[in-house]
């Protein structure tokens, strides 16, 4: 594994991103990318959409969202969709996606970054718990609600 560095989503990027494969198993817990990539386009002034890659070669993907006058707390300063290619996960990418993210809430002002998760097997709640992210309540759907603390 190269350097990583996050991008801007642009026109050289999209296909990469949108083509990015999961674990078998975890397609119950992840918005389809091109979801993702859409909606940072619907609300480009709160969105923040970055590819991660190594090299040359895109290796994930991350938005998050800004939002301070969001009536939901949760979703003021959030990861909204992250998404690591299957053969790069575990490589410390999507903990690199969110730390990064994690800096630029940080530099906007926010004292806490969070997470909306599915509970499951094959679900992403052993690595946001991993990167630092604590359960401080549930949505009406039964998801867990994460945060992690940037001060």
């Amino acid at each position: 594994m190269g350097e990583l560095r996050l991008e801007e989503l642009s026109a050289k990027t999209i296909v990469a991103a949108n083509s990015l494969t999961l674990r078998r198993g975890q397609e119950a817990f992840v918005t389809p990318t091109s979801y993702a990539i859409a909606d940072a386009y619907i609300n480009p002034v709160t969105s923040w959409p970055r590819v991660v890659l190594d090299g040359n070669d895109v290796v994930g993907f991350i938005r998050g969202n800004f939002d301070p006058e969001n009536t939901q707390e949760e979703f003021r300063s959030c990861v909204w969709r992250i998404n690591v290619a299957a053969d790069a996960q575990g490589l410390g990418i999507g903990r690199f996606a969110v730390l990064a993210l994690a800096d630029e809430a940080r530099s906007r002002g926010f004292h806490r970054l969070t997470v909306i998760w599915e509970p499951g097997e094959e679900g992403p709640e052993q690595f946001f718990l991993r990167v630092g992210f604590t359960v401080i309540g549930q949505t009406q759907y039964g998801e867990n609600i994460g945060a992690l603390q940037l001060d």
